[in-house]
């Protein structure tokens, strides 16, 4: 229905701090789910059964009092493996390891619609109103209440696809009945969340219904969520008008005065303001509502790393002679200000409250079967913060409202947008993809989308931007749809055609995004070269491909023949890498690499010894190349590594694994994407000075020292600086590299004007960089002519460290514990590349999640390094295992 905004005359009252606002109530159980206007509740569970096990029609069986006995009782929202999952038809250990996956699931089950069906009480009163909220079912249902088809699966499509149908007349006076058919997904012809050649697709391809699925009451009026906008433009603002919007419906037949009011306070209750509007609302009229009221000394909001995050909180209900008629659901929201622009070389640059942010990110995964685990996520983004990373993007798989309340609360950014490679690119002119063809009916389907997740997304201070299309952007009437529906939902934040360069809508003009690869092993001078994805402009997904599991983790998914074959044949297609029809089914170019730079694997514990190596090398030049470089002649503006994490356990692209076990491109991101930092240049040979903090000053200290692998000084340096906050720039030349006759390590330590160390980083440096062959890259690599010899590495004398740990103190209120670990080096030789592992005393299993300050480090002669761990208490104690490429392994207790 079309929305008239109008201009009614309202009023605005600062309230008293403490004034309690409106009341969303949530109601499940024996008693009625919903009972008075403005109640919303979820629909608590479902029973679950295919229709290749029914005999009865969905119709029959969405009438009170079907025998449901035999069905699968599964949570308010999942997928249908998700359900299987819960009803231990499958286990996660069992189908995540080896092939079993492929093997051991019977995948003819998902061939046929599956039906979830949840009896409820409801007690139907004159006047009132009732509504079913779909929010996301994947990825066409027909839905049925009380023996009547509500919506089929004509209109109902589309996973993100979100509807409110009204119900009252279908209600029943006490048992009622909501059924939702659910058809099979097919990623090419449904808009649907695919996995392209991330991993293998779930059995189900992720049919179900995987968000929740809602029951509303109101009275003749009903409200909608509340939209922020604000005026604000920067921190020195020191007042902020904030605009309310919400869109008010007459559902009834009589024209009625609808009286809006609304609350808008800080979560810690010091700042409040009051506005109410009335207006009139013919028999079925929509209108939107703007309500605005100025805020003195605002608080405002800030990614992680630049300040603090406060959120204010609206709530707005509609009344009418006073009567509650709704209650709208409660909106959190946060006072920034986010623009992009493409600067003079085509590349997208964004600015966070006035300060220019470089984006300094990871490519997020769902779980591949769509399940959400709110403290899972909760420890992948404290990951994030403590990798420095500061921006989550999401490549279709737009997430639940906790995701986005979870990411403002930790000031992480958010770059969200639709997906590649399947039904969403299906334009004429994408020959890369074989998505079907949109007809008329998908633009429709695409409006809807856009509609349902701006509404979900909007006033979240963490979002970012949205882009529109991914590998290729979308057509001219398509990117009129989705600007429309973004706009319409007040959306605040820059809008991008795509994640590439390849072609852009008239409307919104360049992405200023490139998608020219990496996504397998490149060398570290690659980052610092002028082509591709080397350094500059803003790299929407790119990488080494690496996160090589430890271990332990490798264990759990991967059988001995498995992990045999990482070293013994590598050039053999995984099963745990990508799809078998992918150009990263196997490790071959990244294996060829670490054979040809390290040396030819003597076991499978030396295959991962290197891997460890290099995937820290790699992800340690990627984020350092982009953060150095941030203010060249042509500047780096964003990096996004891909990716993040893995929908399932894996052996490739992720800084942590599928078990939430940190690893080397974990610490090789932490290094390079540290706050203040010093780092090398490959190609220059040069050291960089770098802030991603607004906040850096006074002086700082420059450590340089280099020496061969038998501890000898080649050269040493020290210069004194002045910060400078938020910039990167280069201090000079690394002396003595001309010097190196096989390979050396690079010490480089930054310190502040009172001898606190900022950044230690430690390089292993050959006497020759690896030859690039950038003539003949592909769209995924650069292949290397001459590799590196770093082969000395693994020939370095036995070194002796001793290794204590200090009793562990309290953080957190009794959360967490904290320990100190101390590595003394008491030899004349570096000792390089010691791992700590905190583990469980008596069963030895490593302890996550852990945050180390450091880890995978290499001690200089003599030296002695102090490395906090932090960690969660864990009965019978826990241990710290230090192992090393030319140390003894040891193991260290840490005493309660």
């Amino acid at each position: 229905m079309r929305t008239t905004p109008i201009a009614c005359a309202f009023l605005v009252a600062l309230a008293p701090a403490g004034h309690g606002a409106p009341n969303l109530s949530y109601r499940s159980g024996p008693s009625a789910l919903v009972s008075v206007a403005g109640d919303r509740a979820v629909i608590p569970g479902w029973h679950m059964q295919s229709t290749q096990h029914l005999s009865d029609s969905a119709v029959t069986l969405s009438r009170p009092g079907a025998d449901v006995s035999t069905w699968y009782r599964v949570s308010p929202r999942g997928t249908v493996m998700a359900g299987l999952l819960e009803n231990r038809v499958y286990s996660d250990s069992d189908l995540f390891f080896s092939d079993n996956l492929d093997t051991k699931v019977d995948y003819s089950a998902f061939n046929v619609p599956w039906l979830y069906r949840e009896e409820f009480v409801l007690n139907p009163k004159s006047g009132q109103h009732y509504f079913v909220h779909t929010n996301g079912i994947t990825s066409r249902a027909d839905v049925y209440m009380n023996g009547v088809l509500i919506a089929s699966k004509d209109v109902q499509v589309g996973s993100y696809g979100g509807q409110k149908y009204e119900i009252t007349q279908h209600v029943l006076q006490g048992n009622n009945c909501l059924v939702v058919a659910a058809y099979p997904t097919n990623y090419l012809r449904d808009f649907a969340m695919g996995f392209v050649d991330w991993n293998p697709y779930p059995p189900d391809n992720g049919t179900g219904v995987w968000r929740y699925v809602e029951v509303s009451q109101t009275g003749p009026v009903s409200i909608s969520q509340p939209r922020i906008v604000t005026d604000f433009k920067g921190p020195s603002a020191r007042r902020v008008a904030v605009t309310i919007k919400t869109d008010v419906y007459n559902n009834g037949r009589e024209a009625v005065d609808v009286h809006v009011s609304g609350i808008i306070q800080t979560e810690a209750g010091s700042q409040e303001a009051s506005v109410s509007q009335t207006c009139r609302l013919q028999p079925s009229e929509r209108k939107t509502i703007s309500m605005t009221v100025s805020l003195d000394n605002p608080q405002i909001w800030w990614p992680s790393s630049w300040g603090d995050q406060p959120l204010y909180r609206v709530s707005v209900n509609a009344s009418i002679s006073g009567t509650n008629s709704d209650v709208a659901e409660e909106r959190s929201f946060g006072i920034r200000h986010v623009t992009s622009s493409v600067n003079a070389h085509n590349d997208t640059a964004f600015v966070v409250n006035g300060h220019p942010f470089l984006v300094m990110g990871a490519g997020y995964s769902s779980d591949m079967f769509m399940r959400f685990d709110l403290n899972r996520l909760r420890t992948q983004f404290r990951y994030m913060l403590d990798m420095g990373l500061n921006t989550i993007r999401l490549e279709g798989k737009q997430e639940h409202p906790e995701f986005y309340d979870l990411a403002d609360r930790m000031g992480l950014m958010v770059l969200a947008g639709w997906e590649c490679c399947d039904k969403w690119e299906g334009w004429s002119y994408n020959d890369e993809a074989d998505g079907v063809k949109w007809s008329d009916t998908d633009y429709s389907i695409a409006n809807v989308s856009m509609i349902h997740e701006a509404a979900m997304m909007q006033g979240h201070p963490s979002m970012l931007a949205f882009l529109v299309g991914s590998d290729f952007w979308p057509d001219d009437r398509a990117t009129k749809i989705y600007v429309d529906a973004l706009t319409r939902m007040d959306w605040a934040n820059p809008i991008l055609a795509s994640a590439s360069k390849r072609g852009y809508p008239e409307l919104l003009g360049p992405s200023g995004m490139k998608m020219d690869g990496p996504y397998d092993w490149v060398p570290p001078n690659y980052w610092y070269g002028d082509d591709l994805g080397a350094a500059f402009g803003f790299g929407s997904e790119l990488g080494s491909g690496v996160g090589t599991p430890e271990l332990e983790s490798l264990k759990k998914f991967l059988s001995p023949r498995d992990m045999e074959d990482l070293w013994i044949q590598p050039s053999k297609g995984l099963f745990h890498m990508s799809t078998n029809v992918s150009s990263f089914f196997d490790r071959s170019i990244y294996n060829e690499a670490l054979f040809a730079r390290y040396g030819e694997p003597s076991s499978l514990d030396d295959y991962l010894r290197k891997a460890q190596v290099m995937d820290f090398e790699a992800t340690r030049s990627e984020f350092e190349a982009y953060a150095a470089r941030k203010n060249a002649g042509h500047p780096s503006t964003g990096v996004i590594y891909w990716m993040l994490n893995g929908a399932w356990p894996n052996l490739h692209w992720q800084l942590f694994d599928y078990y939430l076990k940190p690893a080397g491109s974990y610490f090789g991101t932490k290094v390079g994407a540290r706050a203040e930092h010093v780092s090398y240049d490959y190609d220059q040979k040069a050291v960089y000075l770098i802030s991603h903090s607004i906040a850096s000053q006074g002086v700082r200290n420059v450590s340089i020292d280099l020496i061969d692998v038998n501890g000898k000084t080649i050269a040493h340096k020290e210069t004194t600086t002045k910060a400078s906050a938020n910039t990167a720039r280069q201090l000079g030349a690394v002396p003595g590299i001309d010097k190196i006759k096989d390979v050396a390590f690079l010490k480089l330590v930054l310190r502040d004007g009172s001898n606190s160390v900022l950044s230690r980083n430690v390089y292993w440096l050959a006497r020759k960089n690896d030859v690039l062959d950038w003539d003949n890259s592909t769209w995924y690599y650069t292949p290397v002519t001459k590799y590196s010899n770093l082969t000395a590495l693994f020939e370095i004398p036995p070194a002796s460290v001793n290794v204590a740990v200090s009793p562990p103190q309290e953080q957190q209120n009794g959360k967490t514990m904290q320990a100190q670990v101390i590595l003394e080096n008491k030899s004349d030789v570096p000792a390089f590349f010691l791992r700590m592992d905190l583990v469980e005393r008596g069963s030895g299993r490593g302890v996550t999640p852990v945050f180390w300050s450091d880890n995978y480090v290499t001690l200089w002669p003599h030296e002695t390094l102090n490395v906090s761990v932090s960690f969660t208490s864990t009965v019978g104690g826990v241990a710290v295992d230090v192992t090393g490429s030319n140390i003894e392994e040891k193991s260290v207790r840490i005493s309660a």
